[in-house]
């Protein structure tokens, strides 16, 4: 690094982004994309200002310059009170060691199995669609506080999405996702280990075909684990980064408070769960900070936030290590690592049976939360619960409310629990990220006649 920088704070990240795609509609490869793409990239802090430069390559130093010149740049919006900025620094490489990678010619083949399994298996099926991704970010950083660092981020995505008709002749479809750490020779997708998974899937299809609509308004649900995930990341999670408390958010002023029933606590993990690795294992974040949990709430009381360096400075807390870039030109953000809603005591069944009129929920595609917590979802996939037993399906539906009265209004948390790492956070940058969560049972809106 350059020693003519005075700056409290530089770093240099280089940063190599890889992924494989593989789409096949019927049987038909009509997507087989390898890309890559590779930069080098710098930040300084000076002046109570962040100065970012990246470059397809190059030279360190110049790089720097280029960032100080960008941060007195921004130092033309008025003078700022510079903070000194917590973290400490990392020294360290994590790799993942997996199985060796698959040809693309050995996915395509069990591709086109399923699809002719669910052909001859599925008469009245109109249509499959299966994906394959691969992803590997793979970034090494210096910083001027003795950080030295190699950190990569490794996971595999298979989407399986089977597609008919209802009683109208309306498109109507199922979709899975499996996801994992490492390649996708990590994930059994033969016909042999599918078959099961296939097979629940087109029940659910044929359920959809009669689907009722869903009676509007305030319900009793039973959230799957996949949406107590999906609840964790998106109206919990985002208004307990920093830089989003920093922007206003509601949490701000609630620390210390209760936000949920004592039988929720939900932490953001950095790199283990009970003593595994986990999905997106973050030991270093992109400032070189070593990354440790957050703890978000804690038996339904708020306890903390996920940090940058600068935003601990800032609301004089501990840095957490959540800053993380998604590209080579990106700057780092505070972002989820593997946010979860932590399991509880409760069975699974006996909180359906315990039901008298509500709703099971076991899917959604997407989901968006502002910063006082309210959320809506899309729910794909769900059944009526009548008297304890799970009826009719419904069809697709939203769910929405405030995250804090939701899970206030939670009164049962299974013991089980589902990790996933399929989909992306779209803030600013699209960002790798996993999620789990066990079933909940509360009130909340759904969206109807």
């Amino acid at each position: 690094m350059s020693s003519a920088l005075q700056s409290p704070y530089r770093e240099v990240r280089r940063h190599e982004l890889r992924k494989n795609r593989m789409l096949m509609v019927d049987g038909n490869l009509v997507v087989n994309q390898r890309m890559s793409e590779g930069g080098l990239s710098s930040r300084v802090y000076d002046g109570g200002y962040w100065g970012f430069a990246s470059a397809p390559g190059g030279d360190a130093a110049e790089l720097e310059q280029q960032a100080l010149r960008n941060a007195r740049a921004m130092a033309r919006f008025g003078a700022r009170q510079p903070h000194a900025l917590p973290g400490g620094a990392y020294r360290g490489e994590h790799r993942y060691a997996g199985k060796p990678a698959m040809s693309a010619g050995d996915c395509s083949d069990r591709l086109a199995a399923l699809h002719a399994h669910c052909k001859q298996r599925y008469p009245g099926l109109k249509s499959t669609r299966f994906v394959l991704l691969e992803e590997e970010h793979v970034k090494r950083l210096t910083t001027s506080v003795g950080g030295e660092s190699l950190a990569s981020i490794q996971r595999a995505l298979c989407y399986l999405t089977l597609i008919g008709e209802d009683e109208q002749g309306t498109p109507i479809e199922v979709f899975e996702p499996l996801s994992c750490k490492g390649s996708l020779a990590e994930i059994d997708f033969t016909v042999d280990a599918l078959a099961p998974l296939l097979d629940r899937m087109h029940g659910h299809l044929q359920a959809k075909r009669h689907a009722v609509q869903a009676e509007g308004g305030l319900h009793t649900v039973v959230m799957a684990p996949k949406l107590a995930g999906m609840l964790a990341h998106e109206a919990m999670g985002h208004p307990c980064e920093a830089d989003i408390v920093l922007g206003g958010a509601i949490t701000g002023d609630l620390v210390g408070q209760r936000v949920a029933s004592d039988l929720v606590s939900m932490v953001d993990f950095a790199h283990s769960v009970d003593g595994a690795e986990a999905m997106v294992p973050v030991y270093v974040d992109d400032e070189g900070t070593p990354a440790r949990d957050a703890v978000l709430i804690e038996r339904g009381i708020l306890k903390g936030f996920m940090s940058s360096r600068e935003t601990a400075a800032r609301l004089g807390i501990e840095a957490t290590g959540s800053a993380r870039a998604f590209g080579p030109n990106d700057e780092p953000l505070v972002r989820m690592r593997n946010t979860a809603i932590l399991p509880g005591r409760d069975k699974y069944e006996d909180m359906i049976a315990g039901v008298e009129r509500g709703y099971l929920l076991l899917n959604t595609a997407n989901g968006q939360a502002d910063s006082t917590t309210e959320f809506m979802f899309g729910i794909t996939l769900a059944y009526e619960i009548r008297d304890g037993r799970i009826g009719r399906a419904v069809r697709d539906t939203t769910l929405s409310g405030s995250a804090i009265k939701v899970l206030q209004s939670v009164d049962a948390v299974s013991d089980d629990m589902y990790w996933d790492c399929s989909g992306y956070c779209g803030k600013k940058q699209t960002m790798v990220v996993s999620m789990g969560g066990p079933a909940l049972r509360a009130q909340a809106h759904l969206g109807g006649q």
